[in-house]
Order: C-alpha cells, then structure tokens, then sequence
C-alpha cells in the first residue's frame, strides 16, 4: 500500500495534536505516512522530502508546526502539492504566532491553513481534495458529512427530552 497523504511535524512533541488527523485517515481507510521532520534542525531532510513526495505518489501533505512554524511554508517552497499547515499550541502566545506564520506566506507559496490544534480539520481537507479524483472517497466522504448531521438531528432530539420548569 502507498501512502496518498503525509503527515509531517516538527518534532513528535506534537503527536498528540496531529494524531488526530492519523485516526481520521484510518478511520476512512486513506493510506498515509507520518514523520518527524524540522525545518530548523534538519532543513536537508525538509527539502529532500519536499522534493520528493509526489515522485513517491503522495497527492497531499499535512505539515505542523508551532511556534516559528517555518515547516508547512518550506515544504511548500520545494513542491508543487498542495500543503496544509496546522498551527500548534505552544506555551508562549499560545499558537497565535503559530498560526501567523503560516498564513503569512509570499504570493505563490500558499500553504492551506486550519485552526489552532486543528490537525482533524487539515485531514477532512485532505481527503476533499483527494476526492475530487477518486470518486470511491468522494462517495465515503458524502456519508461521512451525512453522519455529522445525523449527529446534530439527535443531539436536538434528546434536548428536546430535557425537563425544566421554565423551559418552553
């Protein structure tokens, strides 16, 4: 199996927030890898990889990063994929500075950016773009979205079972 997708992050001090984006590909069954890579401490490894993701068959990749949150941006720089970067919380301006790197990025280097900690959302993204091509995940990402509505329908459902004296 090949992966479509990479999940890339600065250090595995982020795993817990980019796990999320891992259960969300299993869940749907999208072949992904995950890596460790620093734009700061192995930027050779950064370009190397970059250069080299869509010769392997990765169609998409995910890349966070907090604080300086250079990764999603040089990955960027050195491929023609589309990049999603999800900004990580870190203790001192709690992502926010995260969050502006990405964004800023120079006209032609756009890099796709989500929430704070949003690494769930960067994966749902992913696999929108993904189905565009395969029309299996479209397909699966149709009833994926039908079921979050499901969700809300019986959320109302059982509100409406709460009693309250004053509630109409």
């Amino acid at each position: 199996m090949t992966p479509v997708v990479s999940i890339i992050m600065g250090s595995t001090s982020d795993l817990p927030v980019m796990e999320k984006a891992c259960q969300f590909f299993e869940e749907m069954e999208i072949p992904f890898e995950v890596n460790a890579l620093s734009a700061h401490r192995t930027p050779a490894e950064v370009s190397d990889f970059a250069r080299n993701a869509a010769s392997r068959g990765i169609k998409v990749i995910i890349a966070g990063a907090g604080m300086a949150a250079a990764l999603p941006g040089v990955i960027a720089a050195e491929t023609t994929l589309p990049v999603i970067g999800v900004p990580i919380k870190g203790s001192c301006l709690e992502g926010l500075d995260a969050t502006l790197a990405i964004l800023q990025m120079p006209p032609g280097i756009p890099v796709a950016t989500v929430a704070i900690n949003g690494a769930q959302n960067a994966a749902i993204l992913a696999m929108q773009i993904l189905a565009l091509a395969d029309n299996g995940l479209a397909q699966k990402f149709a009833a994926y979205k039908s079921g979050l509505k499901k969700k809300i329908v019986k959320a109302n459902e059982d509100l409406s079972k709460l009693e309250y004296k004053f509630k109409v």
